[in-house]
């Protein structure tokens, strides 16, 4: 593989890591396929990341992403406030949309709702900031999750994880390309329709762009 850094093992390491996020659990030869790398040298690699917290060990025997990394990844967010950036940003597209709106993080194989702020409707949305929910279902999770999104850059939702309610999401990028949060739009799917990118994914969008600009 191509060092990115200058120092071999440091790419490598990188690599064990993010194969897992990208992937999931994987089997020692599955860790192999997605690095590269010989077979001893992945073995390594992601056992001495276990012995740090970083990996750990399934039942099933499978490598996947250490709790160890969620320490880091609050410790990350405590160093770069991006919740008291995002409030006014989030404010203004509440405000543009008349719905509830929030802000998700991704959290080993979750995402946490770092921001939420509610529709002024009285049939609305609401998601409690700090709740944990699967990264697997609802647009703000196919974001964060790495999915290809529309042209357009968002992602919609129809009742995917909650019946009744539509979401749509688009990825905050940092100044790397990498994704860092995904902004959301929620409601009831009387008012977003079965649609809601065509009624909101252009503000969501803008929203994730102006956001990002100010990291």
């Amino acid at each position: 593989m191509d060092s990115i850094s200058g120092v071999g093992v440091v790419d490598k390491v990188v690599a064990v890591l993010r194969a897992l996020e990208s992937n999931g659990p994987l089997t020692l030869v599955e860790l192999q396929d997605a690095t590269g790398m010989p077979r001893a040298t992945a073995h390594r690699l992601a056992s001495a990341l276990e012995d740090h917290g970083l990996v750990r060990r399934e039942a099933s025997g499978k490598f996947a992403l250490g709790l160890g990394l969620v320490s880091m990844g609050k410790a990350a967010s405590s160093a770069l406030p991006l919740m008291d950036i995002a409030r006014p940003v989030l404010d203004a597209l509440r405000t543009t949309t008349g719905e509830s709106v929030q802000l998700y993080v991704r959290e080993g194989e979750g995402r946490r709702c770092v921001v939420s702020l509610e529709s002024p409707h009285g049939l609305r949305w609401i998601v409690p900031e700090g709740s944990l929910l699967p990264i697997g279902a609802g647009s703000a999770g196919h974001v964060l999750a790495g999915e290809r999104a529309d042209k357009r850059g968002w992602i919609q939702s129809i009742g995917e994880r909650e019946a009744g309610v539509a979401s749509v999401s688009a990825p905050v990028l940092n100044a790397q390309g990498i994704i860092v949060a995904a902004i959301s739009v929620s409601g009831p799917i009387e008012r977003l329709s079965r649609k809601p990118g065509e009624r909101h994914g252009a503000a969501v969008v803008n929203a994730a762009q102006d956001l990002a600009k100010l990291l």
